[in-house]
Parts: structure tokens; C-alpha cells; sequence
């Protein structure tokens, strides 16, 4: 297996990508708030703190839901993407799976201890999760479909800082609509949370949960009307979709570029993903920020994961997706050491006692301040990161198997989260603090970057 696949019109002018790229980037702009706002920092911390009661007791819960989640996944979602090497179209199947996703977010509304309570709250989380990765390794194997080969970077990176952009504008909303009119007056602020909505009652918080399904149920259709969808493949039933899975792994072993990537990736992407989905719970633990700071944060943040989305494509074009990969995690696993030094009174592992440097609603300390830049660089890397390492794979897969290649792409990826979050999870109970649980992701991306050190076999950079 190896070359890039063509099967998108490269007929676009140099520069330019066609419509069926930009619908592709537009819907994973409009699924990635929902990897902001709820599962990182909005929504997530108000589950651990609120419905649980305890930061680090909410860590380690959602520790044990992701994993769960993605145990699920990482054992379905391969045969998934084999079944749609055989289906040939992936529409269809990835429009019911988004309409979904979108009524769980909606439902979250009813998240509250006298409503959904917590059991139920987490099954809705849990049954989102599944479906929210198998929307990833659909969405993903259309990349080759919609972008022509010399455009599949850039439209990687454009629908990553897509998400970025667009988590960013709706964080500026619930800011400026909910959480700062529940702190503090000013000329510019509604004098109340917008639509009535009670600060106390936590409704500023849940409120993101419609939200997000809004946007997800709009922003998916471009990719639904103007989109293009795999062509129809050879059919067959579940037997034959376990007989392609089946020839995809025997594969492997002759196919060692791709053996050596995505084993890398299992480990380095477990410890990246975790460090975006754990940094909400460990601010509010840590830092004591509540959703005023958490916020701000998520704005700051999301900014530089847009930044890192456009960086990950303009880095591959110059030195290639592998030493892209290594520079970008380089920089989370030096990011992550500093800021894992940080607490209030704590900068770079040294007490800190100093005074506040402004009067200010939030971020008026030096290390309240240390830990929002850290978060952002940190940002760079992992954004540039997911970009690059798309790249690498539809750079070492061929068009007619890319379905089962995304599957244990996905199995590798984001599904696999359990491995990190199972990680976080026993090393906040074993010794009791949050930061115990972020030196584990950063053993796991260290490991990653020596493994993908091994994947000899690229496309030339120009």
C-alpha cells in the first residue's frame, strides 16, 4: 500500500480548494465545538464539580466514562470503516449518526441532579462519545474523496482551524451573553444573562448543550448537499466486511511504514487527546477557575488550536508529515512539563507569593497567567499535530482501502482514549492529585515521539 490517493478533480486552481473540500472542512468545523464546549471545558467541568460534587473524584469519574466510551469504540469502529470500504458511500450512514449527536447535545439541557441526575447524564455522554467517533472515522475516509491529493493538508488544516474559529466565536458569546454578566456590571454586558438564565441554577452551563447541537445540525449540511461522497463500493454483508478488516490487518506486517505509524499514533494521540479533554477538569481542580476563567481559557485556547490547525499544514509541505509530527509533540511534552509546575501559589515548581499584577475579573496573577500562555503553546503542537498526522496517513494508504485504514486510524486515535484516560484515572486515585495524572500523558507522548521516529517511508516534501 502506498501513494496517495487521487480521486477527488484536481482541476482547482493552484491555491484554491474546491467546494467539496471546503464542505469538508466546513462539518468538521461545526463538530468540533462539541469537543470544546462539552466535552472540555464548559460542560465536562460542570458534571465533575457540580453533579459529582469533587474535582478530583470528576476526574477520575470521567476518566472511567471515556474509557469506557472508547473501549467501546476502539473495538467497532475498525470494522466500521471495513464496512464502508465495502459500501462504498459514507453519507448516508454518517448523516444518522450526526442527527444523533446532535439530540444527545440537546438533551444535556436536563443535566441537573433533580433532572437527568448523574447516571443518566453519563449515559448520554457515554452513547455520544461512541457516536461522535464513529462520525470521525466516516468523516475522516471521505478526506480523499473530497480534497484532491495536492490539497488534502491544507483542507486537514482548514477544518481543524475551522473549529477552532468557530468554537472560538461561540465562547465570546457565552462569555459575553452568560458568564460575565453573572460577575460583573459594565456598559457593554447585558445586565442579566441573556434569556433569563440562572447563574445558580447552573443554566449558563448546560445552555451549551443546545447550543452545540445547533450548530452541529446546521453546519452539516454542506458536507451532506455539496459534498463528495465515496463511490459505491462492492457491497456485501457483515462476512465480507470482517474478511476486509481480516485482509487489512494481515497487511500490516508488509506494510511496515504503516504498522510503525499507527502504533505510534495509538500512543502519542491517546496522551494528546487526554491532555485536551482532562485540561477543563484539571483548571477548575488546579487553578480553582470557575466557568468565568474556564471560559476565557477555552477563547485563548481555541485561538491557538486554530493557529496550530494552519501551522500542521504549512509544516508538513515544508519538511513532511513525520518530522512534523516529532516537532509538534516536542513542543506539548516541553509545554505540558512547565505547566504541570503551576498552581496558585506555585510557579515552575517554586512557591510564589507575589502580588496580583492587575485588578482585573481573571488571569491577574503570574501564574494564572503562566498557565494560560503554557495551555496555548501546548495548543500549537496538538492541533498541528492531529493535522499532520492525517496527512501522514492518506500519504501511505490507497484509495480503495482508506475506509479500513481510517478505521484503525480511529482505533489508534481518539477512540482509543481509554488508554490515556484510563492512566489519568489511576494515577490521580494512586496519589491523589491532578497533576499526577498529566506526568503519565506526557510519558505517553515522549513514547510517541520516539516511535514515529521509525516511519522511514514519506512523500517527498514539495
Amino acid at each position: 500500500m502506498a501513494g496517495a490517493p487521487m480521486t477527488a478533480n484536481d482541476d482547482t486552481p493552484e491555491g484554491r480548494l474546491p467546494g467539496s473540500a471546503r464542505a469538508w472542512a466546513f462539518y468538521e468545523g461545526a463538530r468540533t465545538p462539541y469537543v470544546i464546549l462539552i466535552k472540555v471545558y464548559i460542560f465536562i467541568p460542570y458534571l465533575a464539580t457540580v453533579l459529582v460534587g469533587d474535582p478530583v473524584s470528576g476526574q477520575a469519574l470521567v476518566a472511567r466514562l471515556v474509557m469506557a466510551y472508547g473501549l467501546f469504540a476502539a473495538l467497532t469502529a475498525p470494522l466500521l470503516g471495513a464496512t464502508m470500504d465495502r459500501a462504498g458511500k459514507r453519507k448516508p450512514l454518517l448523516a444518522a449518526i450526526t442527527a444523533a449527536l446532535v439530540v444527545c447535545c440537546a438533551s444535556l439541557w436536563w443535566a441537573t441532579p433533580a433532572g437527568l441526575g448523574l447516571g443518566l447524564t453519563c449515559a448520554i455522554i457515554f452513547f455520544a462519545g461512541i457516536l461522535f467517533a464513529y462520525s470521525e472515522v466516516l468523516h475522516n475516509s471521505l478526506l480523499p474523496f473530497a480534497a484532491p491529493p495536492g490539497h488534502i493538508s491544507a483542507t486537514s488544516g482548514l477544518g481543524l482551524a475551522l473549529g477552532s474559529a468557530i468554537s472560538v466565536v461561540l465562547l465570546a458569546f457565552i462569555l459575553w451573553a452568560f458568564a460575565l454578566p453573572a460577575r460583573m456590571s459594565a456598559d457593554w454586558l447585558p445586565d442579566a444573562p441573556l434569556f433569563g438564565l440562572s447563574a445558580a441554577a447552573h443554566q449558563t452551563d448546560r445552555i451549551v448543550g443546545p447550543i452545540v447541537a445547533l450548530i452541529l445540525g446546521f453546519g452539516a449540511l454542506p458536507l451532506f448537499l455539496w459534498g463528495r461522497d465515496a463511490p459505491r463500493g462492492a457491497g456485501g454483508g457483515i462476512g465480507e466486511s470482517f474478511a476486509q478488516l481480516k485482509m487489512t490487518l494481515k497487511s500490516l506486517p508488509a506494510n511496515r511504514p504503516m504498522a510503525t505509524f499507527l502504533a505510534s499514533r495509538m500512543i502519542y494521540t491517546d496522551g494528546l487527546t487526554a491532555i485536551l479533554l482532562f485540561m477543563g477538569i484539571y483548571a477548575a481542580g488546579v487553578m480553582r477557575w470557575g466557568a468565568l476563567e474556564l471560559t476565557a481559557l477555552a477563547i485563548i485556547v481555541s485561538c491557538f488550536l486554530a493557529i496550530g490547525g494552519l501551522v500542521g499544514g504549512r509544516l508538513d509541505r515544508l519538511v513532511g508529515p513525520r518530522r512534523a509530527i516529532r516537532i509538534e509533540l516536542a513542543i506539548v511534552v516541553a509545554s505540558q512539563f512547565a505547566l504541570i509546575g503551576i498552581a496558585p501559589d506555585r510557579l515552575f515548581y517554586m512557591a510564589f507569593n507575589g502580588s496580583p499584577l492587575w485588578d482585573g475579573p481573571m488571569f491577574n496573577t503570574l501564574p494564572e497567567i503562566a498557565f494560560v500562555v503554557l495551555a496555548s503553546v501546548s495548543a500549537v503542537g496538538i492541533c498541528g499535530c492531529y493535522a499532520s498526522s492525517r496527512s501522514m496517513l492518506t500519504s501511505l494508504a490507497t484509495p480503495e482501502t482508506v475506509g479500513s485504514w481510517f478505521g484503525l486510524y480511529a482505533l489508534s486515535g481518539s477512540v482509543t482514549i481509554w488508554l490515556g484516560s484510563a492512566l489519568v484515572g489511576l494515577a490521580t486515585a494512586v496519589w491523589g492529585t491532578q497533576q499526577a495524572g498529566f506526568v503519565a500523558l506526557i510519558g505517553l507522548i515522549a513514547l510517541g515521539w520516539f516511535g514515529i521516529g521509525f516511519v522511514k517511508k514519506e512523500p517527498d516534501p514539495a
